[in-house]
């Protein structure tokens, strides 16, 4: 449910949306399907929803957008939600209740997927031992296993060895900066840290500043389009699903990060966070405007 608002509200303060509110299909990983299919991806949502009207219409939204739903099962809670503000410089802020999704198992993914032919792109709005265990399966299958550690207070230091590329936001960096006990607020020195403790690839999205990305001692800053942003709310989504999706059509990583850090861009041009996910046409219409990722060290 997403609410267009002059402003956010203080504790007790009651705030009236400045147009009607939109009921859309969400969360982080519907969203980043969307944005993967819609860059080219063959893409199939494992996970679970509630049987009740926003499960169907969620299901069916992704088989709308040639996504495979077979691994979507039907869960006694309701169907994940959230309420989303927006104000009119783009800012958004969200509450989310988890509902069928804390009942997804490992047990759904199939292990003859598992294989170094497909990609996994995980979220961390599940129950994160059952996220955890598919990404340990998934590395050891020999599957490139891609981590959107959000939210991100879940997220254990011994889990980043099955990882091969964590994703995460300035917040998020900053709260895994707590938990694995890195001095400092530099993005770019938390993602080299969690690089080297890891042996991945750390990236940080920087909202309007771009993004950084560390891999054992190089260091690179990613660039972004300016635009006139409507709603950033699906942006990190469709920088992670179209980022999966560019090295799944056999694209290296770091034009992966370049196509995903245009095509975040531009979704932040739509209301809504799927209404907004470009498809692959459009990113390539600009990316000759964006330059590419600079090695910084």
């Amino acid at each position: 449910m997403m609410m267009p608002v002059a402003h956010f509200p203080k504790p007790g303060e009651t705030v009236l949306c400045t147009t009607d509110y939109l009921s859309r299909p969400g969360g982080k990983g519907s969203n980043q399907a969307v944005a993967a299919s819609r860059a080219g991806a063959k893409v199939a949502v494992v996970g679970k929803v509630g049987d009740d009207s926003f499960g169907r219409r969620c299901v069916n939204n992704l088989k709308n957008q040639s996504i495979w739903a077979s691994g979507i099962g039907i869960s006694e809670r309701p169907t994940g939600s959230s309420t989303i503000a927006v104000d009119p410089h783009g800012a958004n802020f969200s509450i989310v209740a988890p509902g069928a999704n804390l009942e997804a198992t490992s047990d759904q993914v199939p292990d003859e997927v598992l294989t170094s032919q497909n990609i996994i792109l995980t979220q961390l709005e599940a129950t994160p031992q059952e996220t955890f265990s598919v990404l340990a399966r998934a590395h050891a299958g020999g599957a490139i296993t891609i981590l959107n550690a959000s939210p991100a207070e879940n997220m254990p230091r011994a889990e980043l060895k099955n990882i091969d590329y964590l994703i995460v936001n300035e917040v998020e960096a900053l709260q895994l900066a707590d938990i694995f006990d890195i001095d400092g607020a530099d993005p770019r020195h938390i993602a080299q840290t969690i690089a080297h403790t890891g042996k991945l690839t750390c990236i940080v999205t920087l909202e309007a500043k771009g993004s950084v990305a560390a891999r054992g001692n190089d260091l690179y800053t990613v660039a972004t389009l300016s635009v006139d942003a409507v709603d950033t709310t699906g942006a990190g989504d469709a920088f992670c699903g179209i980022f999966a999706a560019c090295l799944q059509t056999g694209h290296d990583w770091l034009k992966a990060l370049h196509y995903a850090s245009a095509g975040a861009a531009l979704s932040c041009q739509g209301l809504g966070a799927q209404d907004g996910m470009p498809f692959m046409e459009d990113i390539e219409k600009v990316i000759g405007d964006l330059t590419p990722p600079k090695k910084v060290s």
